[in-house]
């Protein structure tokens, strides 16, 4: 290996460092208030009986397990050097296990919230009725249910191995049957879950397309969609669309590492595949984070009361206070 590969490896490290030791902090900070903030507006009794609500709700939960196991891990692992779950067999299972587990779980939500959505923005009124809490309840439960049963196979593959002298680290069993699955399964699920968002995406706006196409007067009779409503499947579309970009590019490095696994790589090869490994991983922290800035720039009522809430916490006039009161009410006598 001659200086210039050196050097270039070097780069890279460093790079790597800076990314997980500088620049993920504030995001860690920055999504673990986004999501608290999200999860506190939506768990006021206006927003409760939104059945999509209920899902963003436990998107956001998602968000935040992500956000304060696997996101932190990687930031102690990458960026400090310091990697306890290589010290200790029960820590390394369970830390690869969760991350898994909120990786499946939180997209499988967007995923139920956006049939929701394509249900309540449906012109058959009994298509509509499919559309409640009740299924919600059923469909998170089932999911998260098979999730974490499904991955249950890591709990025993995944374990500290030896990769040198004096080198263990926490991984998946080195064995190429099962790596082969891993990287396949990752690559796999990752794809149908775009294929599948952007597809119910459509069709929701196909859906929400026709509603618009009602006389307004109609519109209410059939009491189809609020405003409310539109405001939040604006949303989900912004969420579907920030993971389908993130969790492409780093579906693309896991089909990558699936087909070349078994290639004899250089020391620059091997540092420039790490590399990108540490850049998506960092890139794909940002679905969890991004979700307050979603729902503060598409939805108008949630910019509301994110408003009235910050006027709380300031100590504002009640006078201010009353103006917004009578602005929200009028926009919620528009809704009905």
């Amino acid at each position: 290996m001659n200086s210039s590969d050196s050097d270039i490896i070097l780069q890279l490290n460093n790079i790597s460092t800076v990314l997980f030791k500088y620049m993920s902090p504030p995001l860690f900070i920055v999504g673990n208030l986004g999501n608290f903030t999200s999860i506190f507006m939506f768990s006021k009794k206006i927003w409760r009986k939104n059945v999509c609500v209920f899902y963003f709700f436990i998107y956001l939960i998602f968000g935040l397990c992500f956000i304060n196991s696997t996101m932190l891990g990687s930031i102690f692992t990458y960026g400090n050097n310091i990697a306890a779950q290589n010290n200790n067999v029960v820590l390394c299972k369970f830390y690869i296990y969760a991350a898994f587990i909120w990786a499946t779980g939180a997209p499988t939500v967007l995923i139920l919230a956006s049939i929701d959505r394509l249900l309540i923005s449906s012109q058959n009124v009994d298509t509509r009725l499919y559309s409640s809490k009740r299924l919600a309840y059923f469909m998170i439960s089932i999911s998260t249910c098979f999730w974490i049963i499904f991955n249950i196979h890591l709990l025993v593959k995944v374990n500290i191995y030896q990769f040198g002298p004096s080198l263990y680290l926490c991984s998946y069993e080195p064995t190429n049957e099962y790596l082969n699955f891993v990287f396949f399964f990752l690559t796999g699920i990752h794809t149908l879950y775009v294929i599948v968002l952007f597809i119910l995406s459509i069709l929701s706006f196909k859906n929400v397309h026709h509603i618009q196409l009602i006389p307004r007067q109609q519109q209410k009779e059939l009491r189809t969609m609020t405003k409310r409503d539109f405001q939040l499947l604006r949303c989900l579309f912004a969420e579907g669309i920030v993971f389908m970009i993130f969790a492409m590019l780093i579906n693309g490095y896991y089909f990558y590492q699936a087909i070349t696994r078994e290639q004899i790589r250089t020391p620059l090869q091997t540092a420039v595949g790490n590399f990108i490994n540490n850049l998506f991983t960092f890139l794909y922290n940002i679905p969890y984070c991004a979700n307050f800035f979603v729902f503060i720039s598409l939805s108008k009522a949630f910019r509301h009361d994110f408003k009235r809430l910050i006027y709380k916490v300031c100590g504002k006039s009640i006078t201010v206070m009353r103006e917004e009161n009578n602005q929200i009410n009028l926009a919620a006598i528009n809704e009905t």
